[in-house]
């Protein structure tokens, strides 16, 4: 499946910025779909769980750190992954990326990335 991420930006402690990942997936039911983070200075290899919603029921899960700041949803009719990011703060700085998991192959997929920083 092909992803693309686009939405990153600069933003001010404490401003929104809406990520939003492009998919060729046409079934979301067959996939688990979230979020992960490359924060500086890391290696891709590194990246952290952000959030993560089941495309069969809908389920939902968020790292400690975004919990009542990020909202993770699905864009059925433009066939989209978003995170809704608000009350941005500067350790939320670092390249995010969607990432699809086919649930019945586990196969995992990866976007190539978008760039959020956030000025204190």
């Amino acid at each position: 499946v092909q992803l693309v991420e686009t939405g990153g930006g600069l933003v001010q402690a404490g401003g929104s910025l809406r990520l939003s990942c492009a998919t060729s997936a046409r079934t979301f039911s067959n996939y688990e779909m979230g979020w992960y983070r490359q924060p500086p200075g890391k290696e891709r290899e590194e990246r952290v769980f952000v959030a993560s919603i089941m495309g069969s029921g809908g389920g939902t899960s968020y790292a400690d750190s975004v919990k009542g700041r990020f909202l993770v949803s699905l864009d059925t009719v433009n066939n989209a992954l978003s995170l809704q990011m608000n009350n941005l703060k500067p350790a939320s700085a670092a390249i995010y990326y969607c990432r699809f998991e086919a649930a019945t192959t586990r196969v995992i997929s990866f976007g190539r990335g978008t760039q959020v920083v956030v000025s204190p």
